[in-house]
């Protein structure tokens, strides 16, 4: 898998300097932190045999739709483990589904009971009994794996950086970034999700303690949005030509310029953002946002 992004820069006042680096722009279908993740998940699957990837997602999942990518180019059969039975009968109103659909993804629609207990021992052998030997890729892609690929996301060039700011979802691209970051960096994740229980994940696999996770911009947890962040979003991509996603991107950097205003960071400070993808997921926010009569997304 090859790679290619670019930084962009705005200027703010108090020599304050925010560089973006365009990760979602590393590949048309698996961009950005999956991208990332699958890298090295990919070469690991082939390299024991594996002819099937399995994996879990709900209904407009970034992963779900980058591991059926990923198995359409290099040659997996994949199959989606879906929360929520009553979606089967959707598939044509949900983009994100429609899509992996199209790459060649076997989806199997499960209730949101028998989701929870996707990763015990009895619920994989259920699956194995029905589809045969598989690769097992986690919910959102997260494992040592998938930290081994984020933690090639900073490049000699990022040591400039004063701050360096993700979204987080897993936690698992942050963990990759806190693993390859210098110690003068300081490395804030904006949490798109209620309560701060992703710390306790991240401890796990972050090997510093120049991090911290800001809980403050969910806009009322993971899959909801505001008038606000939506206004943002939009005036972001008017000003800066730059699309931003509604469950994790945004909100970081609606989250970026209101510490800004607030003077969080000190003077001269140079902040790194990493654009982590996830584009796909607008189209499906905004049938819900057209749904319920509010503005939509710029696309």
């Amino acid at each position: 898998m090859k790679s290619k992004n670019q930084k962009i820069s705005i200027h703010f006042p108090n020599g304050i300097e925010l560089f973006i680096k365009r990760e979602d722009q590393l590949h048309p279908i698996i961009s950005g932190n999956k991208f990332r993740k699958l890298k090295y998940n990919l070469a690991e699957a082939k390299r024991l045999g594996y002819k099937k990837l399995l994996t879990f997602g709900g209904a407009f999942s970034n992963h779900i739709v980058a591991v059926a990518g990923a198995g359409k180019e290099f040659g997996f059969e994949t199959i989606g483990i879906i929360r929520g039975e009553e979606l089967q009968e959707k598939i044509e109103e949900n983009p994100s589904l429609s899509v992996a659909q199209q790459f060649g993804m076997k989806l199997v629609f499960v209730s949101r009971d028998a989701y929870r207990l996707k990763e015990t021992p009895e619920f994989i052998k259920e699956m194995k009994s029905q589809f045969g030997d598989f690769y097992l890729l986690p919910e959102g892609g997260t494992n040592e794996l998938a930290i081994k690929g984020c933690e090639e996301i900073l490049s000699e060039d990022d040591i400039q950086f004063s701050h360096i700011c993700s979204s987080i979802g897993t936690g698992g691209t942050i963990s990759g970034i806190i693993n390859s970051a210098a110690s003068h960096q300081n490395i804030i994740g904006f949490s798109s999700l209620k309560g701060d229980f992703l710390q306790n994940d991240i401890a796990k696999f972050a090997n510093q303690k120049n991090w911290s996770v800001n809980c403050e911009y969910h806009f009322g947890g993971y899959g909801k949005v505001t008038n606000e962040l939506i206004e943002f979003i939009n005036t972001f991509y008017l000003e800066h030509a730059i699309r931003l996603d509604p469950i994790y991107t945004g909100k970081m950097m609606l989250g970026i310029f209101v510490l800004i205003q607030k003077d969080f960071f000190p003077p001269n400070s140079k902040i790194l953002a990493i654009h982590t993808g996830g584009l796909q997921g607008i189209a499906g926010m905004n049938l819900k946002l057209e749904k319920s009569g509010k503005t939509k997304i710029t696309i």
